[in-house]
């Protein structure tokens, strides 16, 4: 291989099968190319207590990578004219008109002043919207109690437990922001919103939109929001750490949360994906837009979705951890490497994580795919040694 030191990729499989020998995790799939070289990693089984062995076709439940995946559905209608990223989204999403907003963070919900523009596609793309997950314990601040509804999901993905999709908004729309739109970035529920606005704007259930415009276009089989029976002997389990340092199961593949189609198709935390298909959705983003004879999106829309679209005033205080900026800033819907603290990734680096235990970037200046798909869910928002290694040894292998 013309691009990688084999030594290294060696040195690669051995530190990710320690993983596994050790029982951290039942297996999990690595894949790492660039300029046309490419190695790919199965290692381990599916499950605990299955013998079907991890491949590239083993299914995952991929997490918050599903966010990247909704921007560029996002960007597909603004191509199209039918969104515009500085337009209100009221005419779309009534529910979210006229929006009142917290006085402080800690202020009961009664203690509001009205909102001083309205809400956009950018701030939601952005996740600048003006609400999100509050990183604080739980019962901290009044607002808590009611973005902890099961029917809205601010927690690990459930997605037989969420709302329908008009239900959900108008649930949210009942809540006041936490922030005034666009002033500071917090986590995850833009994405989710954008399930509701990309349905309404095109016509079309998100998921039959993300599967006409995204997935089949690009070969993505086994990618979608729930397992059909005869693909679920390659669907591993899912797994949460247990007190002990053993393994609890999160989500088993047979009649799990996926077992069938949700009534909300989260874009913010819902597909399930193989490597072999996210690897064709990679290629896509470093090709510009297009693979194969597919072409999804045009080289300035992948461009601006993959640049750091925050200023700092929106960073400060923000974040999903104390130093969460440094380092990063946020696109559309996935993070954007800004300075190079570390070996694992070159600034322009973009991609995100699955909090279900997953991890992609892609690095334009070296061409480069990073996937790493186990089922051993995060503890944090800080990447598990599991993902920090494989950055680092991806990188010293080139």
């Amino acid at each position: 291989m013309a691009g990688f030191a084999k030594d290294r990729l060696a040195r690669m499989h051995d530190v990710l099968a320690g993983y596994v020998e050790r029982k951290e995790m039942p297996g999990l799939v690595a894949l790492v190319a660039s300029q046309g070289e490419e190695r790919l990693e199965a290692i381990g089984k599916i499950s605990h207590d299955s013998n079907t062995s991890m491949s590239e076709r083993t299914i995952f439940r991929i997490a918050s990578m599903t966010k990247p995946i909704a921007a560029v559905a996002a960007m597909i209608l603004v191509e199209e004219c039918k969104l515009r990223l500085d337009d209100a989204v009221d005419h779309l999403l009534p529910e979210l008109a006229d929006r009142r907003v917290l006085t402080r963070l800690d202020a009961e919900l009664t203690d509001t002043v009205p909102a001083k523009r309205a809400i956009t596609l950018r701030d939601l793309l952005t996740f600048t919207m003006g609400l999100g997950h509050v990183m604080l314990p739980p019962g901290s601040v009044p607002i808590q109690a009611k973005l902890a509804n099961p029917r809205m999901f601010q927690g690990p993905p459930r997605p037989s437990e969420i709302a329908a999709p008009d239900e959900w908004i108008r649930l949210l729309g009942e809540l006041p922001l936490i922030h005034q739109p666009g002033e500071n970035w917090m986590y995850h529920t833009s994405a989710d919103v954008l399930t509701v606005l990309i349905a309404r704007a095109s016509g079309k259930p998100f998921d039959v939109f993300v599967r006409e415009r995204i997935t089949d276009p690009l070969g993505m089989k086994d990618t979608a929001f729930f397992v059909p029976a005869p693909k679920v002997d390659r669907f591993a389990t899912s797994y949460r750490p247990a007190p002990d340092g053993g393994l609890i199961v999160f989500d088993p593949a047979q009649d799990g949360a996926w077992s069938a189609p949700p009534a909300f198709a989260s874009a913010g935390a819902g597909l399930v994906s193989t490597a072999i298909d996210l690897h064709a959705f990679s290629t896509m983003m470093l090709r510009g837009g297009s693979y194969g004879s597919a072409r999804i999106l045009s080289r300035a829309s992948i461009a601006t979705m993959t640049r750091d679209q925050l200023s700092h005033a929106q960073k400060a205080g923000s974040g999903l951890y104390p130093g969460f900026f440094d380092g990063q800033g946020w696109g559309f819907g996935m993070s954007v490497v800004t300075a190079r603290r570390d070996i694992g990734r070159t600034v322009g680096t973009f991609g995100w994580d699955g909090g279900l235990g997953t991890s992609w970037s892609m690095d334009p200046t070296e061409e480069m795919i990073t996937l790493l798909l186990t089922q051993r869910g995060w503890t944090s928002p800080v990447p598990p040694s599991v993902t920090q290694d494989f950055r680092t040894l991806a990188y010293a292998a080139l």
